[in-house]
This record gives structure tokens, sequence and C-alpha cells, in this order.
């Protein structure tokens, strides 16, 4: 029960006991558990069960979770459900991270969510309902969507703009109903408190002490916890001689926060990042302070108690007041100081984003692989539990590096390599169980173990002799798609066939990594969710792969172009002309074939030079990005190649820093393709597919890749979110920093338009892009930097990034209602480009069924219309109940946690694509029958509809709604609309979770 102030006008104090936990940063997770993670779990359960009025908020799951296995007795398990039960221990968010919110994906938000909340809803019966976000740097649009989908009653979020918080705090606005997508709106929309100036920490200065404020146990110790349990700066204890002034310091800072809030009722966050390792300090000298204060509370005008942030919103809620709506604007970038633009972190450390990206689309894939597997082979010889920790691993690794120090890049190097040793491991394990996936459907012999490894380019196909050499490629989107596959061979002479001996279309050429290997580019046309196998034969003859010519062209000065003899040479496609300038070797322009529109496109790498001695001005690091004037053209020089062939011409251009130079500085390969008749290769052919070769860089460089077009943009750029949602970003001028704060991150997409004609640019990774002048786009590809400021030194948080990065671009040109079409369905295969498995299968050709598309399953594939994503399907394991009721009931009994994982239940989730509006055709509501949806699985028994992470049936998630303008009448929001009978209207942005049950389970 939530106690009343007794006098009008008398301020409320939340006190919010919390301890932010970053997974991974400055320490790794198990530096972090052995100095201080583990304490804060062991000591803050005791100290709860000494005092009934003592609380606490747990946040990241990957610690508590860490704790809970391995280091919890019985004894603290059992004291853990009763805290729960009393409401004095409040799980928020609940994921295993706090997720980064600026170059994070949505599927990986969704992901490390869901992770969370399957284990506290199995292990306690609970379900978050209040966000924490108080440490990702800026704040996206789709994070409420997220939360509002997964039944939050009220999101928080701390870091934005300092100018704009200044703003919104002196005039009260810190509080408002955000909608988040323009086409859910009302639906989804959700309380957001955006945290004052003091942010999530304990005020730290105290006027009567030197040392910090409220930390009585001081700060944490790495990489031993001191052996007398004495801190550095510990606070003052509270004495008879001092209570009194820690009570006006306390009192003072609640006044001056209540003023910039609408309510009397105040949020008093009381910790820090790595505090409450020693709660028994903590909380004796807390509650004597708590006592003082309330017993002097006619003097104070104040009452303080301590609280959970469920406490808090429940008091703000219950006032009743009616709130200003936000609609779909983020709050991105973000800034603290005139020259301190975090934007630089939306391009650091690239070869992990890269990573992160690839083992993201690979668990996408592994799970439908699984899936249909054990759907259609029961009694399989893969071991099922076995297979279902390899998932886990790679699960546990994705959700870990969405932390908001972790794909950002703001981590020291020893973090960054356990972000990636993790992310690698649990790809190895996905391979191998995809692999053994394979042969146990072929009933293979095992040859020796060739066929354990998933493809990577480069690894190259095993040159065994008398052996057939398979290539198995899955494609793990629900469409059919039409694409090449890349594979390494060691000659020139290659012939491919399909399952039934017939050609498939190939092409081999020169590597442009290695010279003793060639890149072998086959043609695949695979339906969704399915397999194809092809061989790969050292054979000529009529039915060889066609082998592309090159040609090479001289190296160009650049700065001295003859501009009176423009000599055009032209690279043709279906649906593109593209024209490079022989004066300079660079693009000079791209015609759409079918509107016959020309747009001049010019491509340049450039460098701004970054300043790291803080005695000489603002400075770059990991985090922030400060140029200190124009970018620099990096080459005067550029050599051209052109490798002509029948399905794809590749241009490669080198950039050198000047005509005599060595070796190139930069290298770029632009790939158009030709499909041939028979084919679908709309998407193919629309596609201008970049690869860009940066690095190393030298020291303070921040490489970008300028695209210069005669559009008029009116300096005007748009972004995604997430990969969610698509914003509005006008050029904006500042007093200070223009360059920076006119930087927003990348996540898949991004575009500039004029009237008729808009240029898109797809990415595999995040990047930070910016429109500096009309008709621009620059993405950041790369940075390396060293600087001397001590606290990044101290830590080791200097970026000095040695490393080489190959990222991947698509552009698409054309009539807006064109990319329209495409730009969703591209970015999505580009994102899951299908996963290619090689290996050798001796003796007998295995039996094959006799038709050409092999699914895992007998039966149809799982095919859906171009407006609508597969975005999940899989089996998570969750031994959980369905009903709440039961559930609540079996984790009393004690009895939620036996038997095996649970393989009948399939967690299925589908995303449109379109915003309300956004295509006369595409963004319709489209109805779905899950039945047929899912034939080739089995036979549908039962589909319950759930909330986002699944905790939830729809049917009783009632959220709170929050009075607006808009809206006057106050109550509780219900989400979707439920199917009948497995048939669901899925509209426009919308994202529908289902368990689906099948016969025979």
């Amino acid at each position: 029960l939530i106690l009343l102030p007794r006098a009008h006008g008398e301020l409320r104090a939340f006190v919010v006991a919390h301890s932010h936990m970053d997974v991974g940063w400055i320490y790794t997770v198990q530096e972090s558990m052995h100095a201080y993670a583990a304490n804060v779990y062991t000591s803050v359960v005791e100290e709860l069960m000494k005092g009934k009025q003592r609380k606490f908020i747990a946040v990241e799951q990957e610690f508590f979770r860490l704790w809970w296995d391995a280091v919890a007795t019985d004894t603290y398990k059992q004291q853990v459900h009763q805290l729960l039960q009393e409401g004095r221990l409040e799980f928020v968010i609940g994921g295993q991270v706090m997720h980064d919110e600026a170059v994070t994906l949505i599927d990986d938000q969704i992901l490390q969510l869901t992770e969370g909340h399957g284990f506290l809803y199995e292990t306690f019966g609970i379900r978050p309902q209040f966000s924490w976000h108080v440490d990702p740097f800026g704040a996206s649009a789709t994070t409420p969507t997220l939360f509002a989908l997964a039944g939050f009653n009220a999101h928080l979020i701390s870091r934005i703009d300092y100018d704009l918080k200044a703003d919104m705090q002196k005039n009260k606005k810190l509080q408002f109903v955000w909608q988040g997508s323009p086409s859910l709106s009302e639906r989804q929309e959700i309380f957001t408190h955006v945290m004052d100036q003091y942010s999530y920490c304990t005020p730290s200065q105290l006027p009567f002490s030197n040392r910090s404020g409220f930390f009585w146990n001081g700060f944490a110790v790495f990489p031993d916890p001191p052996k007398d349990g004495v801190y550095p700066n510990m606070s003052l204890p509270v004495t008879d001689a001092n209570i009194h002034l820690y009570a006006q310091t306390m009192v003072e800072n609640i006044k001056e926060r209540a003023a910039w809030f609408r309510t009397s009722d105040v949020l008093w966050p009381w910790g820090c990042d790595k505090q409450f390792f020693n709660a028994s300090v903590q909380y004796s000298n807390m509650d004597l302070l708590l006592d003082y204060i309330n017993k002097h509370s006619d003097e104070f005008g104040v009452t303080v108690q301590y609280a959970t942030v469920g406490d808090y919103f429940q008091a703000v809620y219950s006032r009743n007041l009616t709130w200003e709506i936000r609609d779909s604007q983020d709050f991105l970038p973000y800034s603290t100081e005139p020259f301190q633009a975090w934007t630089g972190f939306y391009t650091s450390r690239s070869t992990l984003k890269g990573i992160a990206r690839r083992a993201s689309s690979l668990l996408h894939a592994g799970e439908s692989f699984f899936t249909q597997y054990v759907r259609k082979y029961p009694t399989s010889s893969v071991c099922k539990c076995e297979a279902l920790k390899q998932l886990q691993s790679l699960r546990w690794a994705v959700s870990e590096v969405q932390h908001h120090d972790g794909v950002t890049g703001t981590e020291s190097p020893k973090v960054k390599d356990m972000y990636m040793n993790n992310l690698i491991h649990g790809m190895y394990n996905v391979k191998k169980l995809m692999a053994s996936i394979i042969f146990d459907m072929n009933n293979a012999k095992r040859n020796g173990d060739v066929y354990s490894s998933v493809y990577n380019k480069g690894s190259g196909i095993p040159g065994a002799s008398g052996v057939d050499q398979y290539v198995v490629v899955y494609n793990p989107l629900a469409w059919n798609i039409t694409t090449f596959v890349t594979i390494s061979v060691s000659h020139l002479a290659i012939s491919v066939y399909d399952e039934l001996g017939h050609s498939v279309p190939a092409q081999v050429q020169s590597s442009t990594e290695s010279h003793s290997t060639y890149d072998l580019y086959i043609l695949v046309s695979i339906s969704g969710l399915s397999y194809r196998k092809y061989s790969v034969k050292p054979l000529t003859g009529k039915e060889s792969a066609f082998v592309g010519r090159s040609i090479k062209y001289k190296r160009k000065d650049v700065t001295h172009a003859d501009q009176q003899r423009q000599q055009l040479l032209p690279v043709v496609n279906n649906c593109y002309q593209v024209l490079f300038d022989q004066n300079t070797n660079l693009m000079h322009s791209i015609t759409e074939r079918e509107t016959n529109q020309t747009v001049q496109l010019t491509q340049e790498f450039l460098e701004y030079h970054v300043n790291g001695d803080v005695t000489k001005g603002p400075i770059s690091d990991n985090y922030l990005f400060a140029p200190n004037a124009s970018a620099v053209p990096v080459s005067k020089a550029v050599e051209l190649e052109v490798v002509f062939g029948s399905l794809m011409t590749e241009i490669r251009q080198y950039f050198y820093s000047n005509v005599t130079a060595q070796d190139y500085a930069y290298a770029m390969y632009t790939r158009m393709y030709t499909v041939p008749e028979g084919y679908d290769g709309k998407l193919l052919c629309h596609r201008i597919e970049q690869e860009y070769r940066v690095g190393p860089l030298e020291l303070n460089r921040e490489a970008v890749l300028r695209t210069s077009t005669s559009l008029n943009t009116r300096q005007l750029l748009y972004t995604d979110n997430n990969g969610y949602q698509i914003q509005k970003r006008p050029f904006k001028a500042y007093m200070n920093n223009t360059v920076a704060r006119n930087y927003y991150p990348m996540v898949q997409t991004a575009y500039i338009e004029d009237d008729t004609t808009r240029l898109m640019l797809l990415a595999e990774r995040a990047h930070g892009v910016s429109s500096q002048e009309n008709g621009q786009v620059e993405v950041m590809l790369h940075r390396r930097l060293w600087n001397n400021l001590q606290w990044d030194l101290d830590y080791n948080l200097t970026l000095n990034d040695s490393s080489v990065v190959r990222p991947v671009i698509w552009l698409i040109l054309g009539p807006k209602a064109v990319t329209n079409v495409l730009y969703q369905t591209s970015r999505l295969a580009l994102e899951h480009r299908p996963v290619v498995m090689f290996g050798a299968l001796a003796g007998d050709k295995p039996k094959l069924p006799g038709q050409p598309q092999q699914n895992l399953v007998h039966g149809s594939p799982v095919t859906l219309p171009p407006n609508l994503h597969l975005q999940t399907l899989s089996i998570p394991g969750w031994r959980y109940s369905s009903s709440h009721a039961e559930q609540v009931h079996s984790v009393h009994m004690g009895k939620q946690k036996q038997g095996d994982a649970d393989f009948s239940r399939v967690l299925l989730r589908i995303r449109h694509l379109y915003e309300v509006g956004e295509d006369p055709v595409l963004s319709q509501p489209v109805m779905v029958n899950l039945k047929s949806l899912l034939k080739g699985l089995g036979s549908v028994m039962l589909v319950e509809e759930r909330s986002l992470t699944g905790i939830w049936d729809v049917n009783t998630l009632k959220r709170w709604k929050w009075k607006t303008a808009q809206y006057p009448s106050k109550g509780f929001s219900n989400g979707t609309e439920t199917s009948e009978n497995c048939i669901v209207t899925v509209h426009p942005k919308e994202i529908r979770t289902f368990f689906v049950y099948f016969q025979g389970q």
C-alpha cells in the first residue's frame, strides 16, 4: 500500500536502491562477478531479509542468472521467492542486458528481452512491467513500442541531449505519453519518464565531507575484493553529529528535483555503477537517515520511503493527470556538452559490429532449421537437448553483446575479446548443429568431419580427390529467394549441378582477396525456409561456369584529370547503366533504365583528422566524434579493373595516396548482376552491391565514404531506428560541432531523395551516417583513435583499432514507388543471406527425394507475402505453463523446474514491414492462415497469441492507460485483436507473437 502524504504540498520521495551493472565495459563478466556482482545479490538478499521496509530493484539478468545458477544457496533462493512475493525485490526491464538503442537491431533487442523474461517467468512466475533504460547513449523511438508490446506500463530513460533536457526540466515536460510508432500510435503508446540532470546516480558531493555522498560501501575494487572489507571512498557513517547535515543535503536535492516534475512524487535513485556489493553498510546508514527525515517531516516538508520503480510509477499513475503526447521522434543523436557529440560509437569497432550481426542472422537461421527438423524427425539421431544447448550458447552470446557497452564498441579491448569469443563459440556450435542435421537427413556416412563447417568465404572447399564436393545452401527467409552465393575454389574449370544433375548458372573469376584461389558465384533459387544441394565438379565443357574476364585500366591522377576529353566507360545490366569516368577512374553517373532517369553520382573516401590531445581541444574517442575540420580526400590516384561476366560484372577500384604509391590505401568492389531467363531477378538486378576494404588507418583518423549526387535533397536525410522504422533527419546548424551533431546511426537503412528519385543505402552492420551537403550522403566506415584523457587511459578505453574492415552496402536507385517495393525485402535479404554449408559426401550418392527443392519437411515450404517477415520460428525450450494461474501455482509448489526442455512449443513471430500509407498495396493489412502457413511442419493443433516476449496471454494483458488530451478516459489498454481459428490479420508495423502446438506432440 502507498502512504498518501498527510499534508497537501508535502513532497514524497521514492528511494530506489539499485546497482548499475555493466555486462562488460571495462571489466569482463567473469572479473565483475568475482570483484563485486555476486556480492551484490548475496548481500542485498541478506539485508532485505533484515528489514521489512527495505527494497531493491534488479536489472541485468545475465549477472542475476550467473549468481542464481552458480552462487545462490537454497536458502538464498527461497528468500528471493519470498522477497518477490512481498514486492520488496523487483525485476525491472528483465532482459539479459540493458540494450543499446542506437546501433542494435530490433530482432536482437527482442531476443535479449525474451531470453531474460523466459528465465524470470519460468523460475518465479513474474513478469517485469517497467523499464529502467538509464544508460544507453540516446533514446530510440523503437524502444517504447518494444516495451509496450512486452506488456510494460511505463518506460524510463535518461541520456538525451543536454540542452533539450535543460529545457524540458525547466518546463516540467520530462514526463509524457510516447507514441513511438506512427502506425501503432495510441494502441502501443507508453508513459515515459526522462530522468532529471542528476540521472541514475545519487548526488556525489556532500557539503560537509570530502568523501562521496550516500555510498557507504565505497567503490568496488578489482581484481579481488579487499579481505578487510574496507573499500576506497566509503561515505562517512551516519552519526548523531552528522545526521542533520545528511538529512539537509538529501532534502535539498529532493526539493530541487521536485520543481522539475508535475506531481509531488520524487524519484530518488540511490546507487550508481557497481554499488551495493556490501549492502549491510548501505541499508544500516540509510535506515537511520530515512527515519530521521520522516520524524522531522513537518520541518522538512518531505517524507521518504524505500521504493521500487513500480511503486513510483503507481503513485504517479494514481494522480490521474492528463499527459502530453510525444510523437514518433526519437532522442538521437545525444550530446553531453557543446563539443561532446556521442556519435562516434555508431561506427566504433566495426569488426565487432559486423560479427554481432552475422551471429544474429546465423542464430535466426539455426533456430528455424532446428525447429523444422524436430517437427519432421521426432526420432532423430541428433540429441535434441544437446542441440538446444548449442542454440542457447548463441542466444546468450548475441543477447550479451546488445549491452550498451557491447556492440557500441565502447568497451576495453579485453572485453571486446570476451564478446568476440562468446559469439564465435556460439556460431561454431550452431554451425556444427546445422551440419549434423544435414548429415542425419541425408543418412550420409561420415567422411572424417569435412561436413562440420558452415562455409566462410576464404576457407575454401577441401580438394579431396574422387569425392564430389557438395554445397548445401539454406534460405532462412520465408520468401522465395534468388541470389548468388560465393565460395572459393582452386581452379577456373568448374561445373555446378543441382540435385537432379541439371547444370546451374555460375561464374568463376580471380579473387579480390587471394592470388591462389578463385571466387565461384553460384546462382541459387530457393523457396522459403528450404535448402538446396549443389555439386561442384572440376570439369570443363559447355556446361561449365562462365569465366569472368578482367580488363585493367591505368592508374589515373584524380587531381589533374583532363576535363576536356571525357571518356565514359559503361557497365550495364537490365536495371542500371553505370558510367565510369576514365579520366579519374571514378563513378560518374547511374541511369535507372526503366524510367531512363540519370543521376550524377561520384564516390570518394575521405578522412576526418581528429585531435587526441586534451590540452589542444575537444577529442574523439570510442564514444565521441569531434572533427576539428572538414574531411580530407585520401587518394590522389585511382586504379580501375573491370571483370566482365555473363552473370556479374565486378568493378574493382583501388585508391592510392598518390600516383607513385606502392600500396593502395582503400579498395572498393562494385558488383552488378545479370540474371538469366527463367529466374526471378528483380531484387538481384536492382541492387548495386559494394564492398569496401578499409584499414589499417593511421592514428586519429575517421574514414568515411562520401556519395555525392545531383539529387536536390535539401540536405534531408532519412535513417532507420533499429531496422524497424524510418526517422526524418533534417540538417541542423549549431553554434558548435555541427558536423558531429548531424551524424545519425544507420542500423540497416539510410536514404536521400528529391521529388522523384531516391538513393537507398542498405547495410549489414551499423554505421554513423550524415548528409553534410545537398545531394550528399556519407557513411563512416572505420575509426582509429588514441587520446591522453586520463580517464580513457586508466580504463584502456582508447580505440587504437588497427584492423582492416570489409563492410558491405547495397545501393538501390530509382523512383520512390519502386524503391518502396524493393527496400524492405532487400534489406532483409542482406541481413539474412543464405547459410552455405559444404563438405564431401563419400561413396554412394545419398538417395535424394526426386524434387529439386528440399525442405527439411516434405510438403510445402513456409512462404509469406512480401510485406510480412517471419521474424522468429524457434523452439525456446521453456517449461512454463501458458496459463498464468497454473504457472504461479507450480512456482509456489516448487514444481517449476522438473523435466527436460519442452520441445512441443514452437515460438512464432510475424512482423508487418510497412507503415500505414507508405505504399498503396504493401501497407494493407494481411490475413494469414497459420495452419496453412505451417502445414509443412505438421498439423497445427493449437495457437495461443502471446505478448512480445511470450510471458503474457494477450487476452489477459491489460496495460495501464494514461490519460492524454486525445484520450481523456483512463483505463486499461488492450493490445491487438486476437485470432479466431488460426486466421490472423496482421496490420501495418505489428509484431505478432504466437505459441504453436502441433498434433502428435
